[in-house]
């Protein structure tokens, strides 16, 4: 089990992710059923005993605005399409905060995700064959820009999928 922590979009934007998700699904590509977010963190475990402290750290914070705008994949054993974040200065001084917050709580926390390594997305498929993507990228063309306002901070459980809200 994993534990993630993800910032979730506000309706319209997540509304415009769905839509793209499903039109993913009408060309035959498997899909998230989560709800659209962008993943900050990732451990073994967040532990139920800091998570009030964390909360605390992270109503602190101001919530950035995403410009969701470039579609591209995360090459990972089996790759998946993303919609990545432009990533300013505010996005990343956020994502800093958080792993400030985070620093000696997380167990086995996941480089993927550690400043200077993450790659700010918005998950749009689930994992593809290398041959699927060609087909998958030309099935969402025209892909927009989605300006996005985070609404909400949660932990999720990556094998489940239940999400605990922190804010």
């Amino acid at each position: 089990m994993a534990e993630a922590l993800d910032f979730f979009l506000d309706d319209a934007s997540a509304a415009s992710i769905m839509e793209l998700r499903a039109r993913l699904a009408l060309a035959g590509v498997p899909v998230p059923s989560s709800a659209p977010s962008v993943r900050f963190a990732r451990g073994a475990a967040i532990p139920a005993k800091i998570r009030h402290k964390l909360a605390e750290d992270l109503r602190l914070l101001v919530l950035p605005e995403l410009w969701l705008a470039v579609l591209g994949t995360i090459l990972v054993a089996e790759p998946r399409l993303v919609l990545t974040a432009v990533t300013d200065t505010e996005l990343l001084a956020t994502h800093s905060s958080v792993h400030d917050a985070l620093a000696g709580r997380v167990r086995e926390p996941s480089s993927r995700y550690l400043p200077g390594s993450w790659l700010p997305h918005c998950a749009l498929s689930r994992e593809l064959d290398a041959d699927a993507i060609p087909d998958a990228i030309r099935s969402m063309h025209p892909v927009r820009p989605i300006r996005a306002k985070v609404t909400a901070i949660g932990i999720t459980n990556t094998r489940t999928g239940e999400v605990t809200p922190l804010r």
